[in-house]
């Protein structure tokens, strides 16, 4: 019993397929070998490759961590200013409380005086 070679690529042709999708390869791998295009030293492939994938993940890792720290110090700024303006604002507050409490005093005693002349009168 012979093997045709329409047998022998249905038997090959799924153990290519499952050989294929489980080599997915790296970036940086070189093209055909899950790399990508990238540029010409990742189409090379090998430790060039791999190397020039490491310092493009480096890169924007600093970048990210560069834009962490920005973001986090102006949050920092404006929560110095928003305490500030906390501050401002109950200052502010306690001279109003005072103001208010001096006119009141007043008031009251403009009301006494009137009660008082009433009374005389």
């Amino acid at each position: 019993m012979a093997l045709t070679s329409r047998t022998v690529f249905n038997l090959r042709s799924p153990l290519a397929l499952c050989v294929r999708v489980m080599s997915t390869g790296d970036a940086g791998s070189g093209v055909g070998h899950g790399g990508g295009t990238g540029g010409t030293i990742r189409d090379a492939g090998g430790a060039f490759g791999k190397r020039e994938v490491a310092l493009e993940n480096q890169y924007f890792r600093r970048l990210q961590h560069q834009q962490l720290e920005k973001m986090r110090a102006g949050i920092e700024e404006e929560v110095v200013f928003h305490k500030e303006q906390v501050e401002a604002h109950e200052e502010a507050i306690k001279r109003h409380h005072r103001i208010l409490d001096e006119l009141n005093m007043n008031i009251r005693n403009i009301v006494a005086r009137d009660k008082m002349t009433k009374h005389d009168s």
